[in-house]
């Protein structure tokens, strides 16, 4: 809020607008400097709109004692005395009127309304503030304009973004996509206007075609104000060559080969042929549009296959590097690995063979180990005596003698 007040003597209240008040006002007016105490005051705010918009101006009064309130143009006529409007403008309309506020709406706002309006209360010594009205004007028009419709790739083209008669001047801003980039902007003034002009240098690649390159404006006066153009770019072949047969297998002698050759550019190539690096094209080699086949492989094929494809823009290669193996390279290894992994199984089963062979025969020396010890000690148990036990015990003299005969 901006309040301003300016001491003013009634000679200097009666301006321009005084010629137009009835006698009737005038004596009002004659009235109110009557002096009436002090410590009122005067409150108002500025005023910002947007040509075409309505203003709203306030003159209000703190510790009102019923003094006279007017409202004045910046020509010093009078708008409103009280609630009586003697300045024959339509687009002023009163609003409120009491002993303490009086506001005025002005509809249709135009350049010409801009300036200073002032407030006066008739008091002693009269007292005067002034509210002022700003006028914004949103840009006329936004236009990119691109040096070249159509560019290659490589090279830097150059866009100009005009927001012409705009009040204050406009701040303009460049997206590529949702990328912000850096302009540099030149303002000229026209009078109350300002057209501004922004400068931007792009270098455009193949990742460019299709997206948008976006002038934004911020303006106090408006929103979203923005305009877009869409890049088209040039650009030379991308080439790319599949292996169709065989599917990621070995290139082996007697097999087929089949290439295919994929190209993309703008404009879509028109020329696309195969060829042999640092030799000739084999005769049994067919070459159909974008395919290359190969019916039987052998050692004299190998070498670097190129495909090749051009535009109005420039030529691009992809290239494919053959080397045929023997026919029966791949199986010896698939030999090699079955023969591995029986090898590994029959081991297998030999050590778990063993190891539950060891297991039985370990059972079975400890199982006979104690029962030749009871058998020896047998006969013992029902001695008088030592020397008795000692005689009648299997394995004694007597029984290792007849075990001795028992054998023989």
């Amino acid at each position: 809020m901006a309040s301003r007040a300016e001491p003013s003597g009634p000679s200097a209240r009666g301006g321009g607008g005084a010629g137009l008040l009835p006698p009737l006002l005038v004596l009002f007016a004659a009235a109110a400097l009557i002096p009436r105490g002090d410590g009122q005051n005067l409150v108002t705010e500025d005023v910002t709109v947007v040509e075409g918009e309505v203003a709203t101006i306030s003159c209000r009064v703190k510790n009102s004692d019923d003094s006279v309130i007017q409202l004045l143009n910046p020509n010093r006529q009078t708008i409103y005395f009280r609630d009586f409007r003697p300045l024959k403008d339509s687009r002023f309309q009163l609003v409120n009127f009491s002993n303490s506020e009086l506001r005025v709406s002005l509809t249709n706002v135009s350049i010409s309304d801009e300036g200073r309006y002032f407030c006066q209360l008739y008091t002693d010594p009269p007292q005067e503030i002034y509210t002022t009205i700003t006028v914004l004007v949103p840009p006329r028009n936004l236009v990119i304009d691109i040096q070249k419709e159509i560019a290659v790739e490589g090279e830097e083209i150059e866009l100009n973004c005009t927001a012409m008669a705009s009040r204050p001047a406009t701040t303009i801003r460049w997206f590529k996509g949702n990328k912000e980039l850096t302009g540099k902007s030149e303002v000229e003034q026209w009078s109350d206007m300002y057209t501004v002009t922004s400068q931007l240098f792009l270098k455009v690649g193949r990742e460019d075609d299709g997206v948008p390159v976006i002038c934004l404006v911020d303006h106090p006066a408006v929103k979203d104000l923005q305009t877009q153009r869409y890049l088209e770019v040039m650009y030379k072949p991308q080439v790319r060559v599949s292996q169709n047969y065989p599917v990621q297998g070995l290139t082996r002698e007697g097999e087929p080969l089949e290439l295919t050759c994929a190209a993309f550019g703008k404009p879509q190539p028109t020329d696309m042929r195969w060829l042999r690096v640092d030799d000739e094209m084999p005769q049994h080699v067919v070459v159909s549009g974008s395919n290359l086949l190969i019916s039987n492989l052998n050692k004299t094929d190998n070498g670097t296959y190129r495909c090749e494809a051009s535009n109005a823009v420039g030529k691009s290669h992809a290239d494919y590097m053959l080397f045929v193996y023997d026919s029966r390279a791949g199986e010896e290894g698939s030999i090699r690995t079955v023969d591995h992994a029986v090898v590994g199984g029959v081991v297998a089963v030999v050590v778990f063979a063993m190891l539950c062979l060891l297991i039985i025969l370990g059972r079975y020396f400890a199982r006979h180990k104690g029962t030749y010890f009871t058998h020896e000690a047998k006969g013992a148990d029902d001695a008088a005596d030592a020397d008795t036990a000692i005689i009648n015990a299997e394995g004694g003299q007597n029984n290792s003698e007849e075990k001795k005969e028992y054998f023989i």
